[in-house]
C-alpha cells in the first residue's frame, strides 16, 4: 500500500475551504493529474463521481464513494477501479484561517508493478498532493 500525507495552511475561514472541495469538479481544477470529473451523484450521505488519474502518461480509472462526511471538518472517500484506497480530506480552523491535510492511501494494480513503481509513486504523489494543496491555497484565498 502506498500511503501519501500533505499539509498546508490557507489564509480563508474553514467554511469557504470546505464549501471549495465539496464541488468534485474542483479537483480537477486543482489537481494536475485528475485529467476528468464525471458521473457525479449526490445522496444523503454524500458524493460519488468518476475520475481518470495520470500517472506517468498512464490513465487510471476509478470511482470514489463518499464514506464519512462531517461538514467543515472532514470528507473521507473510498476509492475503487485501477486504483484502491482512501482519500481523506480534513479541515481545521486556525488563527483567522484553514489547516488543510490532504492524505491518500491505496494499493497499485499488481504485486510485481508495485515494487518496481511504487517508490517512483510515492514521490510522484507527494509532489502531487503538495502542488493540489498549493493549488487550493492559491484559489480560495484569491476568490
Amino acid at each position: 500500500m502506498v500511503a501519501v500525507s500533505e499539509r498546508v495552511e490557507i489564509d480563508a475561514p474553514v467554511g469557504a475551504v470546505f464549501d471549495h472541495m465539496d464541488d468534485p469538479h474542483n479537483q480537477s481544477e486543482i489537481s494536475p493529474s485528475i485529467t476528468d470529473i464525471r458521473d457525479v451523484e449526490q445522496d444523503e450521505t454524500g458524493k460519488s463521481l468518476a475520475f481518470t488519474y495520470e500517472m506517468a502518461g498512464m490513465p487510471l480509472d476509478g470511482r470514489l464513494e463518499t464514506r464519512i462526511y462531517e461538514p467543515e471538518e472532514r470528507i473521507v472517500f473510498e476509492m475503487d477501479g485501477t486504483l484502491s484506497g482512501t482519500i481523506t480530506w480534513e479541515f481545521e480552523p486556525t488563527d483567522g484561517g484553514t489547516r488543510v491535510t490532504y492524505e491518500a492511501e491505496y494499493d497499485l494494480p499488481a504485486g510485481v508493478l508495485e515494487t518496481v513503481v511504487r517508490p517512483f509513486a510515492e514521490r510522484y504523489n507527494e509532489r502531487e498532493l503538495r502542488t493540489t494543496l498549493e493549488n487550493l491555497k492559491t484559489r480560495v484565498e484569491t476568490a
